[in-house]
């Protein structure tokens, strides 16, 4: 067997994937390569390698989806190696056989198994020869209401795209004509097939390695059912809940999914398990996936060294690794799930998590890095792994409430409440978790703002007080001084849900500013960036983080942003009724047909298209009257809050909610993971 040690090794990936590969290499003395579009050329994973390679550009299909593009990246820079990381080219034949063909050694596995289960529907039928149970497929043209409900499915590609769950037969025609559409722009294969829908299924994997001399790794099971737009929110391993014959059913499928391929590398073999505990297969994801962290806390191992191993020719130990523990993964985006899970762009001001045993953290960013409109909103993963299920998760919980993050809105707040939620920690897992919680989880929680906004007054008025320059002098108007003991005010909004805080204090001769009529309340600390209070005799700390006119408020369970507002409102400032905003920078992609200013729209029509970090998102009439202003064209860049249009609404009309548009995939992207 040829042996190809690898001595520099290109990464045709970018943020979080990449870094966690170049941790690595760096630790196996290998020299890393990067490669990296316009967008990202500050990015972490850049700073992080020791050469890198500009990709001219910033959309995915001028950079990172160029194969060509990458294969002389890494001739130029000398490497020897290609790792793909998962997306983008990951699960590209071609791209496996240009690495290979420019003499360089692909991590990854063969380019006949990537082909092999590139599509789904021909994957189904090399698993049925090889004894793998599937859902038996469904003829469109031919199912009736006994098959309902029908999920159909793109045949090539994933992460949702081309995905329609059809429940009255009178939609499938309707339903096959959208997803075949989808399936075309997102992978250039419109073939879709359909299969029997499982009501609250789970979606269980098994991580798999195989090297070249025969040996196949099943590597315990993944649940990675918590799922927002059929996309991974949090996975752990092993998946709770199944008995030993299951267990040892779904390893011995996986290993035979494997073999039937000649799998060599990392890979996962995807599965549905019925309520009933019946698994049925899904996909072979050919590559590394993002879950794979919990996979090797519980194993030990690193399954980056392991594909460069098998890259190299070396074997794998006859005997698999024993398994230790438990291990929970929450995946952080910069996003808003109470806003339809839309994702959020800006400065990332504070992104630190707490270090303690058992903890893990992987991440492309760091604080002060800008969160673009281009890539994938994930921001970064948190992993947790004890002894137990409870222990872990509790670690995880807890980690994540206590990290500090400032900028965009996140997801940290569903991560946690998710963790704690008492179907979650009883193990009742399956993909609808989302579809019957969502609303509970975003709900407002228990807990206290006012008091926050009190802490950001105070810290505000000790940094205006020690800012430098010379004392204002007290005004005197006979009898009556303007002294700084008088009451003050100020105004806070609170980021997202936009309640607005009036607060009242009052800064005494002894000079630490405190709540005026505020009984209960008593100031032990007032900083800057940190205020110590006292409320019905409980001590609370609050720390501060000031960018411009937002506040970033921390406390133990809790964290807040808010804007600063000045004492008056500026009518200035006011928009008129009916305009709608961009709610992200993006591009708008296309507008209603025949949309201009005098037509007349109904409420909860979509009239704008914007695209933004892979995802289309639909801008709606707020209500049904006459659109009476259009600034919005086809390729325009517009920034957050830029007037897009007005509709001026019929009185007679029911007003609808335009604030949170829905968001869809963009048809014109390839998504850095699927589900």
């Amino acid at each position: 067997m040829r042996r190809d040690v690898i001595h520099s090794l290109l990464v045709a990936n970018r943020g979080e994937i990449a870094c966690r590969i170049f941790r690595t290499c760096r630790d196996l003395g290998i020299t890393t390569v990067a490669v990296y579009s316009d967008a990202d050329a500050g990015a972490l994973h850049v700073r992080e390698a020791d050469l890198a390679v500009r990709l001219p550009g910033a959309a995915p299909a001028d950079t990172y989806l160029r194969g060509d593009l990458v294969v002389a990246a890494a001739l130029a820079a000398g490497a020897d190696a290609v790792h793909p990381g998962y997306g983008f080219l990951s699960e590209n034949a071609a791209f496996a056989a240009a690495v290979q063909d420019a003499g360089l050694t692909w991590v990854g596995p063969p380019v006949k198994a990537i082909e092999l289960m590139a599509s789904k529907t021909r994957a189904k039928e090399l698993m049925g020869g090889a004894g793998v149970p599937l859902l038996a497929p469904v003829d469109p043209a031919t199912a009736g209401e006994d098959d309902l409900p029908l999920l159909l499915k793109a045949a090539s590609g994933g992460g949702g795209r081309g995905m329609r769950i059809v429940r009255e037969l009178g939609s499938l025609p309707g339903e096959l004509l959208v997803a075949a559409a989808e399936a075309a722009s997102a992978f250039g294969d419109g073939e879709v097939f359909a299969e029997p829908y499982v009501e609250r299924g789970r979606h269980v994997e098994v991580q798999v390695m195989a090297d070249a001399y025969d040996t196949v790794w099943a590597l315990g099971t993944r649940d990675c059912s918590l799922q927002r737009r059929h996309q991974k929110v949090i996975e752990e391993a092993p998946a709770p809940g199944l008995d030993e014959g299951l267990r040892a059913r779904l390893h011995d499928a996986a290993v035979a999914a494997a073999r039937a391929v000649g799998y060599r590398g990392a890979g996962t073999v995807e599965f549905l398990v019925s309520a009933e505990g019946r698994p049925y297969f899904l996909e072979m994801n050919t590559r590394l996936q993002v879950e794979h962290p919990v996979t090797e806390a519980v194993f030990g191992v690193d399954l980056v060294a392991l594909q460069l191993r098998v890259a190299e020719g070396e074997p794998l130990d006859p005997v698999v690794p024993a398994a230790s523990g438990h291990a929970v993964e929450a995946r952080l985006y910069a996003e808003d799930p109470a806003r339809d899970w839309q994702p959020q762009t800006g400065a990332l001001l504070t992104l630190e998590v707490p270090d303690a045993p058992g903890l893990r953290l992987d991440t492309g960013y760091t604080g002060g890095d800008t969160i673009g409109v281009h890539y994938d909103p994930m921001l970064a993963k948190v992993i947790a792994h004890a002894p137990t299920r409870t222990e872990a998760v509790r670690l995880l919980a807890g980690a994540l409430e206590r990290a500090r993050i400032h900028g965009p809105v996140t997801n940290r707040e569903l991560l946690v409440r998710s963790l704690r939620h008492p179907d979650f920690a009883a193990a009742r897992l399956d993909t609808g978790f989302y579809d019957r919680h969502l609303a509970d989880l975003t709900a407002p929680g228990a807990g206290d703002p006012a008091t926050a906004a009190l802490a950001a007054a105070l810290a505000e008025a000790v940094r205006a007080t020690a800012s430098p320059g010379p004392a204002p002098t007290p005004t005197r108007f006979g009898a009556w001084r303007n002294l700084p003991s008088q009451p003050q005010v100020k105004r806070f909004r609170s980021e997202p849900d936009g309640t607005e805080h009036e607060i009242a204090y009052r800064t005494p001769r002894t000079g630490t500013p405190e709540p005026y009529d505020a009984p209960g309340v008593r100031v032990l600390v007032a900083a800057p960036d940190r205020v110590t209070l006292e409320r019905d005799g409980v001590t609370r700390h609050f720390d501060l983080a000031r960018d411009r006119d937002r506040l970033h408020v921390d406390t133990a369970g809790a964290s807040y942003t808010f804007t600063a507002l000045p004492r008056f409102t500026d009518p200035a400032t006011q928009t008129d009724p009916g305009s709608l905003l961009a709610p992200m920078p993006g591009t708008v992609v296309r507008l209603a047909e025949g949309l201009a200013p005098g037509a007349p729209v109904e409420a909860g029509q979509p009239l704008i298209w914007l695209e933004a970090m892979k995802m289309e998102h639909r801008i709606l009439a707020p209500a049904s009257g006459t659109l009476t202003a259009l600034h919005a064209a086809p390729g325009h860049q517009v920034e957050v809050g830029a007037l897009l249009a007005v509709v001026q609404e019929d009185p007679d009309a029911t007003p609808v909610t335009a604030s949170a548009p829905a968001s869809v995939p963009a048809p014109a992207s390839v998504p850095e993971e699927n589900a």
